[in-house]
């Protein structure tokens, strides 16, 4: 792995957990799935502009267009949707917490479903990683936290490590911001209609609204895409996804600077564990 694709990780990492902290935000002053839907139709129409421009044609292949409508059903409508949702009573930095499971999630699935052999350090990896969300999870829940809005984490998760398992290899074939913009689109088709059928339409007009939903759409929504998909394209999935283990804690971090919140000893014992837990999984399907 080079230097670039270190900075590129980091970067990745660093623009994703950001997502959490500003989502948190803009559904403080507005409907979320609304919100939600209005930022992929920016994201997306930006998207296929800048495509056109380096060049990039819409006239993706057969596996590239299954992999932009499956993410674009369960990234952006089904897995963001439900974390957009639950972020009106949930903690930005739980909700990290919770997304950062899926690489846990598609490891497990990869070894038991797929029969991909996962060596001792990845085992253990697993469960230290699941134990650290259990240590999370028993403080937060003595501490009374909206069961459901963690339930809606967690199913957007499963969505996104399904979507995640079924187009491993699909993006092959370049035309990366045609794509992100593109699955974009269809995530802010799926929400425009589901909107106005399961919640009240609001927006309330604030500097810190404008900030995050200007922010969440340009950084997180559009470049960290577009990193992502030419860091798969540079190292691979499976070194690729190495760098998620830097989620929790850049999560928290950011949830805890601009939100203001705190954390326990509990937490921050089970963020840890949680982190080495994901790098170790990585770390050990990597040496395979």
């Amino acid at each position: 792995m080079d230097l670039r694709a270190i900075a590129m990780g980091l970067a990745f990492a660093f623009m994703w957990s950001s997502a959490f902290t500003s989502a948190r935000i803009i559904v403080a002053d507005a409907s979320p799935l609304f919100s939600l839907a209005l930022r992929f139709l920016i994201s997306g129409l930006l998207g296929v502009a800048i495509a056109r421009a380096m060049g990039q044609s819409w006239r993706l292949t057969r596996s590239q267009w299954y992999a932009t409508i499956l993410f674009g059903i369960c990234q952006n409508a089904l897995y963001l949707g439900l974390n957009f949702i639950a972020m009106q009573t949930v903690e930005a930095g739980l909700a990290a917490i919770i997304a950062s499971v899926m690489p846990l999630l598609v490891a497990l699935a990869s070894w038991l479903l797929l029969g991909e052999r996962l060596k001792p350090l990845g085992v253990l990896g697993l469960l230290a990683g699941f134990a650290g969300v259990a240590l999370i999870m028993g403080s937060r829940i003595s501490a009374g936290v909206d069961l459901y809005g963690v339930i809606l984490c967690g199913i957007g998760v499963l969505a996104l490590a399904f979507a995640t398992l079924a187009v491993r290899g699909a993006t092959s074939g370049g035309n990366f911001m045609m794509i992100v913009g593109l699955q974009m689109l269809v995530g802010s088709a799926i929400l425009f209609v589901a909107a106005p059928l399961t919640e009240t339409i609001r927006i309330d007009p604030s500097w810190p609204l404008a900030a995050a939903f200007a922010y969440t759409t340009l950084i997180p929504g559009l470049a960290a895409t577009y990193v992502w998909f030419l860091l798969l394209h540079r190292i691979g999935p499976i070194r690729a996804a190495t760098f998620h283990f830097l989620n929790p804690v850049f999560g928290v971090a950011i949830a805890a600077v601009l939100l203001g919140e705190r954390l326990g000893p509990q937490d921050l014992l089970g963020v840890a564990i949680v982190t080495v837990g994901i790098l170790a999984v990585q770390l050990a399907r990597q040496q395979r």
